[in-house]
């Protein structure tokens, strides 16, 4: 989800909502008030309506839903209520990103032995490995981010380039633009991207953490590996040359920049479409259109993700199973999920949807009645291997973007800043008591 992936470090301060506080105030109607209630944490759009679909066809297990922020906001609480022992929900939204983090803390509970190895088959292997370690299993996924390119046909039209197909098109087509003197530039590179960085030097071959929760004492990191150096000297060639802007994502600002045409091309997560459309001010006159992310190599194409959401249970849970439950199925229907489609724009992990007729043929009239899901986001999703993030992955993307800021203010160049970047997460890591692999 895009405001998801937007936020930043967890911290540990101010407690401002716990568990106790919900159940006495669910943010919706428990329709069985004398069946186990679970308590559940959750940011995600239109998401009470999914709430209702859950109360209505249980009668033994009712969700009583609080939404206690977003993104980092709600880590913050959670992470205050992990130190009390007490004040965490039963079922909690986590970007997948985040999951050692707190798998760590002994904060969250291996779902296998509630069953949740049944249902593995109904969802993509990426997806499951996201959420998994060993033979433990911490979350249940719910929704992904696998990249595409959004592109302004009309943009690219008007100056006769095709929508680039490898990076090479890419930085020709940037050429293209700015020699034909455009107003504004083919893409963005921000500095702040965190996970969206990241997922840039995965697709070249990077695999930056060797990391397993069940011998949480020991992480591998090698962030400054060839694949990533590769990666990041290609956009410090693209910056250098003025054919990419280096705005921060997520603001004002870049929001703008997104849909008055300054940038020909959103490179952007599966969840990109519904969070380009929620914007002001789109021209309406703009021609949209989706295609696959560009490739290092056409014929062995590496396709990659870009945030996605998880529920988890806690360990602070008092029924464990029931919460194991609503984990599971909340959002194990087609109901729930034609709410999560239509009404939150999420892009489903649930193969059953994934690979129904109606999402594969869903018609997006922003995009010109296109079929996005067929033409570019179901092939990415089935494609996405998953990933190993670290237990400390937001101190990570922090320093990632203090690295690629200095890169882009001419203050080092791509190598140097990804070996500064190794040099620091390995001192942290051993500050924080972990061992080298």
């Amino acid at each position: 989800m895009a405001a998801a992936t937007a936020v930043a470090a967890l911290t540990m301060v101010g407690l401002a909502a716990c568990s106790g506080e919900a159940e006495a105030a669910c943010t919706n109607e428990v329709v069985n008030p004398d069946a186990t209630q679970v308590t559940v944490w959750a940011w995600y759009p239109a998401f009470e309506q999914v709430v209702d679909h859950f109360n209505e066809t249980h009668e033994d297990v009712q969700v009583c839903w609080t939404n206690a922020g977003q993104g980092n906001d709600e880590y913050t609480k959670f992470s205050t209520a992990i130190e009390a022992g007490s004040g965490a929900p039963d079922v909690i939204m986590l970007e997948a990103e985040v999951l050692s983090s707190f798998a760590i803390r002994d904060a969250l509970v291996d779902l296998t032995e509630y069953g949740v190895g049944e249902i593995e088959g109904d969802y993509t292997e990426g997806a499951w490995k996201d959420v998994s370690s060993g033979d433990a299993v911490y979350a249940v996924p719910v929704d992904g981010g696998p990249m595409g390119m959004l592109y302004r046909q009309d943009i690219l039209d008007e100056y006769g380039i095709a929508p680039p197909t490898t990076w090479a098109e890419f930085e020709a087509a940037a050429v293209q633009l700015k020699e034909a003197g455009a107003p504004g530039v083919l893409a963005n590179f921000p500095t702040n991207g965190r996970a969206f960085n990241q997922a840039l030097f995965a697709q070249a071959g990077s695999a930056p953490y060797e990391y397993d929760p069940a011998n949480p004492a020991e992480i591998g990191i090698e962030v400054d590996d060839q694949a990533s150096k590769d990666v990041l000297a290609y956009w410090e060639g693209l910056v250098d040359e003025g054919l990419v802007s280096t705005d921060d994502a997520f603001t004002a600002d870049y929001n703008t920049k997104l849909v008055d045409g300054t940038y020909a091309i959103y490179l952007a997560a599966a969840w990109g479409p519904g969070y380009l459309q929620g914007l002001s001010d789109t021209d309406p006159d703009a021609v949209w259109r989706a295609a696959p992310l560009p490739q290092w190599d056409l014929e062995n194409p590496t396709q990659v993700n870009w945030g996605g959401s998880t529920f988890a249970v806690t360990q602070q849970a008092e029924d464990k199973e029931a919460a194991a439950l609503v984990a599971q199925e909340i959002f194990g229907t087609e109901e729930a999920w034609k709410i999560g489609v239509e009404e939150a724009a999420l892009f489903p992990l649930w193969k059953p949807m994934l690979e129904s007729d109606y999402f594969r043929d869903l018609e997006y009239p922003f995009f010109g009645g296109q079929k996005i899901n067929e033409d570019v986001f179901l092939e990415a999703a089935q494609g996405y291997e998953g990933f190993t993030f670290s237990p400390f992955q937001n101190y990570a993307y922090d320093q990632l973007t203090e690295e690629l800021f200095a890169m882009t203010e001419g203050q080092k160049d791509a190598a140097g800043a990804l070996e500064d970047l190794q040099s620091s997460l390995e001192k942290y890591a051993q500050e924080q008591g972990f061992t080298l692999k």
